[in-house]
């Protein structure tokens, strides 16, 4: 008897948990049919995407398609309802929901999304097929989905969910896709600001090209005289700049209603006015910000419904002492100087900037902080800084940030790139995430659960080993740089061996296999160009790995290798040409150089060897060049003996983005005692304004072979930069790598 009531015991709870659990669920679709329909507001475009886009992954999953019906439809419980419409509604109180929050309930019956501002009914629906079907959407058209003849969601979910940040952008080849920009709730400038106009805006606004000759006036007084051009900023104390930067605003916000906010920010450079006006005001604030916020405040008052952008960039980052934004004044608050190897708050650079953020914190809550977290000079090379973004977003959003851009990842290729995308979208909505349960999703359903352990150890040990190294990361960064850091030969074995285990690991499936190995280019590339600055004692070995690196970038479209638009193809090129192809022997092969106009600090500590090592310089400036700013070179190269000479090459470098331009001229002369030279020939050398990163050879050639033992080479400086150039009325760089002697 007794255990006859045991089991009728037992058996009453089984029913009852099960009746609970069957309750505790409302069926959207049944064997294949839908059951719930979607109400929403046809005349509301946004809730009507989001009500599509629910409809479709249901037919993604199930096969059934549920039927969108209009909003005053009559209701049947399990019907999914999306939209303010439905307000008031118990337990929701609809002022707690932000500008792109939702809230998400089903403890009634329904399926409710209701939205604040902006796209919260399209998050909403996004958080339902993300966070309870489990629809993983890692990059453009690239998502988990899990087949099933049934839908069910939980009763009782009872959300609301808010952004950290109001707007927020993240730089991603990935969100071409629209759906995948829609998961990731990102948004793009020309959805908000007025003609795109969001960042670098001055000349847009006030064409050089219209009115710099005319009214050089309206433009920076730099070295002693005024210097329109394309990147140069504006002189803010002159009132008729103002007059006429406020009507071209005003005729742009009356025809394009409905995007109250434009960018009116400082050209993308480092120039800015010093004429007495400007140079009191900005004396007097302690920064060049003083200046800008003054116009901009000027703007505010002028159009007190509408919003203006500007940058606190390069020169403008510390905040002025006196002046403070109004609250229609948005500050773009840029850290491109900042390092990347730790968190802002535990390096130098970093310090001084949050010092400057707190400063802009304590006088405005209207701030954008564009976060740099990319390595624009070498895109496909290990960028290890996933471990800062998290505290870094934090930081921001602790200081006032209601908008940000993280600027993580452009081009398919790069340092994991869907990966940083991912992080980063997920950390915008959220900063208090757990990214390391977010990175272990990825890394096993992008890349496969098999190779994702492997993986995993790769990003922690070049990590610590970054960190154990004292090295710092930057955004124009080389792996040249942390040849004796993380990327020392013993660490470059290690990586390998993972990335050996992860494909094996997945060898059976083609698909983990292929974004596997594009995950395995940087250390690719990293190996190519540490090989690159010391003698290559094998050329065959070198040659395969390249042809590998140029066949396997091409298999998976990765085209781009920095900021500056430079192609796999041409760097692959290049190598050859100046790494594995040279035969001939420089006559000023070890030679020694000693400099009667030497080079600048601190480009200057490789100059007693960098011009005659056999060694060429890569893409990046701050390894292998020397380099001269606003002044001329002048060497000597001792031959150590006479020889027949007859032609002088050298290498110059070209990267008008780090103003490193061409020189003006080069001349040669030889001299058999060091002391009564005969010139053998004048080069002059073009103007170049391509925007591409070059390696420019310049010869100068004798007509017959000359007896020396002595080259001197002096080479002329073009002084500033001109008008069209982003340092304008600055002093111009040039860079010099290998000198060869024929």
């Amino acid at each position: 008897m007794r255990k006859m009531m045991q089991r009728m015991l037992v058996t009453a709870l089984f029913l009852s948990f099960f009746f609970t659990w069957a309750q505790a669920q409302i069926e959207m679709v049944k064997n294949g049919k839908a059951v719930s329909r979607i109400l929403v507001d046809k005349t509301d475009t946004l809730d009507l995407k989001a009500a599509e886009l629910l409809q479709d992954f249901t037919e993604r999953i199930t096969g059934a398609k549920p039927e969108i019906l209009p909003a005053e439809s009559k209701r049947k419980k399990g019907d999914v309802l999306i939209g303010r419409f439905q307000l008031p509604v118990k337990g929701v109180n609809a002022g707690d929901i932000k500008e792109d929050g939702f809230a998400l309930m089903t403890t009634d019956g329904y399926i409710r999304v209701i939205q604040g501002t902006g796209g919260g009914s399209i998050y909403g629906v996004v958080a339902l097929l993300d966070d309870y079907f489990g629809i993983h959407y890692f990059a453009e058209n690239t998502y988990t989905i899990h087949k099933s003849k049934d839908m069910l969601v939980p009763a009782g979910i009872e959300r609301i969910d808010n952004p950290s940040f109001r707007y927020r952008q993240v730089a991603t080849n990935s969100q071409r896709d629209p759906i995948y920009k829609l998961w990731h709730r990102l948004e793009s400038p020309g959805e908000v600001f007025v003609q795109n106009l969001w960042v670098h805006t001055f000349n847009r606004l006030l064409p050089a090209s219209q009115y710099g000759e005319s009214h050089p006036e309206y433009y920076a007084y730099i070295n002693g005289e005024r210097r329109p051009g394309t990147a140069s900023q504006w002189c803010l104390t002159n009132p008729e700049v103002f007059e006429i930067v406020a009507s071209r605003i005003d005729s742009l916000f009356k025809t394009n209603p409905g995007r109250p906010i434009i960018s009116v920010s400082q050209n993308d450079s480092q120039t800015h006015c010093f004429c007495d006006a400007c140079k009191a005001i900005d004396e007097y604030e302690g920064s060049p910000s003083g200046t800008i916020i003054r116009f901009m405040n000027k703007l505010a008052e002028r159009f007190p419904d509408k919003e203006f952008s500007t940058l606190a960039y390069l020169y403008s980052v510390p905040p002025p002492r006196h002046a403070k934004p109004l609250p229609n004044v948005n500050i773009m608050l840029c850290d491109i100087d900042c390092h990347r190897e730790v968190p802002l708050t535990e390096n130098a650079s970093g310090q001084a900037f949050v010092k400057d953020m707190e400063g802009w914190a304590a006088i405005s809550d209207n701030i954008f902080v564009w976060d740099y977290g990319i390595n624009f000079d070498n895109y496909i090379s290990p960028f290890p800084n996933l471990h800062v973004l998290q505290p870094n977003m934090q930081l921001f959003h602790k200081n006032k940030a209601t908008m940000h851009f993280s600027q993580i990842n452009s081009v398919k290729g790069g340092d994991f790139s869907e990966l940083r995308a991912y992080l980063v979208a997920k950390l915008m909505w959220n900063t208090y995430v757990d990214v390391d349960s977010i990175m272990q999703t990825f890394l096993n359903e992008y890349y496969g659960e098999p190779a994702a352990p492997y993986l995993y150890q790769y990003i922690k040990l070049r990590e610590g080993a970054l960190m154990g190294s004292k090295k710092s990361l930057w955004i124009y960064d080389t792996p040249v740089t942390h040849k004796d850091g993380m990327l020392n030969k013993i660490m470059i074995k290690r990586y390998r061996e993972l990335f050996d285990k992860a494909e094996q690991a997945v060898a059976g499936n083609q698909t983990f296999l292929n974004r596997v190995r594009e995950a395995r280019l940087p250390v690719m590339y990293a190996e190519l160009e540490i090989a690159r600055t010391e003698p290559i004692k094998n050329k065959a070995e070198l040659s395969e790995l390249l042809e590998l690196f140029r066949n396997r970038a091409d298999e998976y479209k990765v085209l781009t290798l920095n900021e500056r638009r430079n192609t796999v193809k041409e760097y692959c090129d290049l190598y050859i040409q100046r790494n594995l192809s040279n035969t001939r022997e420089s006559l000023a092969q070890g030679c020694p150089v000693t400099y009667l106009l030497p080079a600048d600090s601190p480009y200057d500590k490789i100059a007693g060897k960098a011009l005659t090592d056999g060694l060429y310089g890569g893409a990046t400036f701050n390894e292998s060049w020397i380099g001269w700013v606003g002044k001329d070179a002048e060497f000597v190269i001792d031959l150590k003996e006479e020889k027949e000479i007859q032609s002088v090459e050298a290498d110059f470098l070209h990267k008008l983005g780090s103003w490193i331009l061409l020189p003006k001229s080069m001349t040669c002369s030889v001299s058999t005692d060091n002391e009564t030279y005969q010139i053998i020939g004048h080069q002059d050398i073009a103007e170049d304004r391509d925007v591409e990163v070059k390696y420019v050879p310049v010869a100068v050639s004798a007509n017959h072979k000359l007896k020396a033992r002595y080259l001197k080479v002096k080479i002329e400086t073009i002084g500033l930069c001109p008008p069209w150039h982003y340092g304008v009325g600055h002093p111009a760089w040039f860079f010099l790598d290998e000198v060869n002697v024929y």
